[in-house]
């Protein structure tokens, strides 16, 4: 029976909750609650475990700190014995639009701290994400103020729609594969 990994990157603590940079965590909750499992604290990850049409599906959400992801992902990826192409990690993402969902097989980290942090870990960087995108419009400077800062009342409906979304893409990565849920959510645009 195969086993996924779902891992969405965050900040561990209440000071983190419902910023721009935890919406990783934020997705995965949604995808965890939409199936009627809870979270529980085990090593260096907040872990959910969801049974599926036969398939085993653990969501992660790393207390290591984003800068330490990757500690978590190859932790639990070694110990449930999950295949690198059963991974998938969902992120924040400054260079896609708030408007915009983005589905990768492989790619270079873009600067982001939790991919760096995986790819040093695993090796690697050819592994699915699903990049949330949150837009940047922040001035000059402002950027880690930004990711850092929690969705403004305007952006708000928009990031609900988007989240409501992502358990359906999860389960288009474990049941369909990455090359049909790259072809059926990567040209997605999200309108109120």
């Amino acid at each position: 029976m195969s086993t996924y990994l779902i891992v969405g990157l965050g900040n561990p603590g209440p000071e983190y909750a419902d910023t721009r940079h935890n919406v990783g965590f934020d997705a995965v909750d949604r995808f965890a609650s939409k199936h009627g499992a809870t979270f529980s604290t085990e090593r260096l990850a907040d872990l959910s475990r969801i049974r599926l049409k036969g398939r085993n599906i653990l969501c992660a959400k790393p207390n290591t700190f984003m800068n330490l992801s990757g500690r978590a992902v190859k932790y639990w990826m070694d110990r449930e014995s999950v295949a690198l192409e059963n991974l998938l990690v969902v992120l924040d993402e400054l260079a896609l639009p708030l408007s915009r969902l983005r589905v990768k097989a492989r790619g270079s980290d873009g600067g982001h701290n939790g991919l760096k942090s995986i790819q040093a870990s695993l090796g690697t960087q050819d592994y699915a994400r699903l990049r949330f995108g949150i837009g940047h419009s922040y001035p000059k400077g402002g950027q880690v103020d930004f990711v850092l800062g929690r969705w403004t009342e305007q952006e708000r409906p928009l990031v609900d729609l988007k989240l409501s979304r992502c358990p359906e893409v999860i389960e288009s990565f474990v049941f369909s594969g990455i090359d049909r849920t790259m072809t059926q959510y990567n040209n997605l645009t999200f309108t109120l």
